[in-house]
């Protein structure tokens, strides 16, 4: 697998740091990755991913949301929302500079994010998520202690994976406008979802939801004992080799 270092601008005119990994061989499709809550492009899980779709020739176009990882801006400054529209800028530059998306992957709250972006891509055939939340206000939880203070002051230091942040009351109230029972239903393209049922993040209760709110075609994958994160090498690589195989079917269509 090769990969090339990419950058571009953002939904706030921040430049946002970008990476693409390719096949070896022929590049059969593209896909547009959006990775979890604070994380980054270059957690281990995501590059396993991808390298396990380029072994059939997929290749993956992932990027560090606007003030995280790489990318420049400031993280406080953004919400959800925001986060929705630096992957439609994604997959703008994509369309304009490689291919255009044909699967979107999303990563917990990336995958929420990428249920309401694909609604905004035409070329985007099949979505993948990966213990995503059903409703974006869950990312509430891992700041609940700090909510009345976000309320109060507008704003808060949280402490998220061992990192400080600052989360404002917008980033709050975004989250709470976002309904997206409507969006997944209305997806219109074929859906996989991946989840762990002892994932202790974001409960396996999520995935169900999100399972009966899509139409068909839906399959569901149980990842069986691995973590929300994905930590160990082998379950991100059979995400990515089960993603795939799967995949194939509606980029051949």
């Amino acid at each position: 697998m090769e990969s090339k270092k990419i950058e571009f601008t953002g939904s706030t005119g921040e430049t946002l740091s970008a990476k693409i990994d390719l096949p070896g061989g022929e590049t059969k499709a593209c896909a547009l990755f959006a990775h979890c809550f604070t994380c980054s492009k270059d957690l281990s899980a995501v590059g396993n991913i991808t390298r396990a779709l380029a072994e059939i020739g997929i290749a993956t176009f992932r990027f560090d949301f606007t003030g995280l990882g790489q990318s420049s801006g400031d993280f406080a400054d953004t919400n959800f929302s925001s986060n929705v529209e630096d992957l439609v800028k994604a997959a703008e530059y994509m369309q304009q500079e490689l291919e255009a998306p044909s699967v979107l992957i999303g990563h917990s709250l990336g995958g929420a994010a990428v249920l309401q972006a694909a609604h905004k891509m035409d070329s985007v055939k099949a979505v993948a998520t990966i213990g995503a939340p059903a409703e974006p206000a869950h990312v509430k939880e891992n700041f609940a202690m700090d909510l009345k203070e976000i309320e109060e002051k507008g704003q808060a230091k949280v402490t998220l994976a061992g990192r400080p942040f600052t989360i404002k009351k917008q980033f709050v109230d975004d989250l709470e406008e976002t309904r997206m029972k409507e969006f997944i239903h209305g997806l219109n393209r074929a859906l996989i979802v991946f989840h762990s049922p002892i994932d202790n993040t974001v409960g396996i209760e999520n995935a169900s939801k999100i399972f009966m709110a899509a139409k068909h075609p839906k399959s569901f994958i149980s990842l069986d004992k691995a973590d929300h994160l994905l930590i160990k090498k082998e379950d991100s690589l059979y995400v990515g080799s089960v993603l795939g195989t799967w995949a194939e079917k509606y980029l051949e269509d």
